[in-house]
């Protein structure tokens, strides 16, 4: 299985979701959003390897904050590599107990018709999908860039907005 890569993490993030949020930015994205935040985040080999060791120490890191409401994934896309995110997912659940919000540009649909990409969506509580459309852009909306994306609580394969 290929290595996730990590570009960057803030642990104590209220931008990237509800509360204080411990947000982990992955690389690799293939959508290429026109007006892109994070446009370095494309290539999968940006940033460095997400190694065991520095997973251990992010989920260290995590279990030591109490102030911590949740955890945030972001990108690129974590949905680029599914089988590495799963393994990520299930991590980060088991040990944390935290809440997770994932950012992506797939619409939740697609990720349900995704046999490889479906499986991901049973740990993520909140999803944030949908492509980044640059003249839907609007600095009003929170936690997302363009009125396209929906923000979805997700619970046992359900949506609501």
């Amino acid at each position: 299985m290929e290595t996730l890569h990590l570009i960057n993490v803030y642990p104590e993030t209220i931008s990237d979701g509800f509360g204080v949020r411990y947000s982990i930015y992955l690389a690799g994205c293939t959508h290429h959003c026109r007006g892109c935040h994070n446009a370095g985040s494309w290539n999968p080999r940006a940033g460095e390897p997400l190694t065991e060791a520095l997973l251990n120490r992010i989920i260290a890191e995590i279990r030591s904050n109490p102030l911590l409401d949740g955890i945030t994934l972001s990108g690129g896309d974590p949905f680029y590599n599914p089988p590495a995110l799963l393994a990520l997912l299930r991590r980060l659940k088991a040990e944390t107990g935290l809440n997770i919000w994932c950012y992506t540009g797939y619409t939740y649909e697609v990720l349900l018709d995704d046999e490889v990409r479906r499986p991901c969506l049973e740990y993520i509580d909140t999803l944030v999908d949908g492509p980044f459309v640059q003249s839907l852009f609007d600095p009003t909306l929170p936690f997302r860039g363009s009125s396209n994306q929906r923000i979805l609580h997700l619970s046992q394969g359900q949506k609501t907005e």
